[in-house]
């Protein structure tokens, strides 16, 4: 009736506004505003440079290690490829690299920042299937060192079948290599602060954020990177981002309210159960929707709007909604990259339209493979996901 429709309209949005954990998506957006003012973005692409640029294929592992880096002090993976796509990007066209490994290399190490946390897409799965954010962080990082181990792989690869894409550059110093490492110290010490604080305890997700945004502000003020201007779209940003996710979680939450109490979760897994295929069969079927759908769709819509039916399904069969929340997190990142669309594809092809949208496509494909490659190893062996958290806690 119309009575407790309007309850409800009126009820799950403010419910959601008053969650305090959601303070941290603003909050890691700031603190990723913040941190490229403060030219954490270049001095981290610096440090990785001036250790591995003399190697073949050196300038492609230092953008992808440093986006990485990067990425845990940034809330969102298309600020990272914007970001290595203006500091990066050019460099690598400079020394010589084929345009193709480097539009790729920076794609897939913007693509990667949704498997390193703190990642907004964790904190928004979490509080969307009453996850502990904990877990869901603890159990990402080992999938996370594997996707960037595959990544480096692809890039070996890659040198290795076709030497002229990435020609040697010249050795760099120790003295230099140091004073770039010293350079790099602060945004080092704002990555520790925000991993050792968190997972020691001492900080909750909030406390984490508020913290690094805070660090962040001071390190870009003190640095003279942090004009009126740059202040004013920090805010903007987070404000912009932050409504945005804010008004697809209210719809999804009311979505979902809905489909609760039309039992379509319930009717939707009686039917799968019915056809009583694998469960495997069943899981690779959903994967491969939500690659799909990722590719074409925002992925923020897409994981909270089918949630209600998928997650029923997934914990219906007996898997954990941790680990499906990293196997969720994976398929985001590589429907980021995949064609026909991939956001963060469209997103270095606006920034670099000389590079045409083919030549990114047929950059991005060995780093595809290789997320593609950690996606079926989660899947096989669930015990990634599970061993860290099992650990932390005893």
């Amino acid at each position: 009736g119309w009575g407790p429709a309007l309850t409800v309209l009126a009820n799950e949005p403010a419910t959601r506004l008053a969650s305090v954990d959601l303070a941290a998506i603003p909050l890691f957006i700031l603190m990723g505003t913040f941190a490229n003012a403060a030219g954490f973005s270049r001095d981290l692409f610096s440090v990785a440079a001036s250790f591995l640029g003399h190697r073949r294929g050196g300038l492609a592992y230092a953008a992808l290690g440093a986006s990485a880096s990067f990425g845990a002090v940034c809330g969102s993976s298309t600020a990272t490829a914007a970001t290595f796509g203006k500091v990066a990007l050019p460099e690598m066209i400079r020394h010589g690299y084929s345009p193709s490994l480097s539009s790729g290399t920076v794609a897939a190490g913007g693509a990667l920042k949704s498997l390193i946390p703190p990642a907004i897409v964790m904190i928004i799965y979490a509080l969307a299937t009453n996850v502990f954010i904990f877990d869901l962080f603890a159990a990402a990082i080992l999938p996370a060192i594997l996707t960037i181990g595959l990544n480096f792989l692809a890039i070996a690869i890659v040198v290795r079948l076709n030497p002229d894409a990435a020609p040697l550059g010249v050795r760099i110093v120790w003295t230099e290599r140091w004073d770039s490492l010293k350079k790099a110290t602060p945004a080092i010490v704002l990555v520790l602060i925000v991993f050792v604080g968190f997972y020691s305890g001492i900080f909750t997700i909030s406390e984490a954020a508020s913290m690094a945004a805070v660090l962040a502000f001071l390190f870009a003020f003190l640095r003279g990177g942090l004009t009126k201007g740059k202040l004013i779209d920090g805010f903007t940003d987070a404000a912009g981002v932050t409504a945005m996710l804010f008004a697809i979680m209210i719809g999804a939450d009311i979505f979902g309210y809905a489909l609760t109490v039309a039992r379509a979760p319930d009717a939707a897994v009686e039917a799968i159960v019915a056809l009583q295929y694998d469960p495997v069969v069943i899981i690779t079927a959903i994967i491969l929707l939500y690659i799909f759908l990722g590719a074409v769709f925002d992925e923020f819509a897409v994981m909270l709007i089918t949630l209600p039916f998928v997650l029923p399904v997934v914990v219906g069969f007996g898997y954990d909604p941790v680990w499906w929340g990293v196997i969720n997190i994976i398929i985001i990142e590589i429907g980021l990259i995949c064609p026909p669309i991939g956001l963060v594809v469209f997103l270095l092809h606006g920034m670099h339209p000389s590079i045409p949208l083919k030549t990114m496509y047929k950059g991005i494909f060995p780093f595809l493979i290789a997320n593609l490659l950690v996606l079926a190893l989660i899947l096989a062996f669930p015990q990634i996901t599970a061993w860290l958290p099992a650990l932390i806690n005893g």
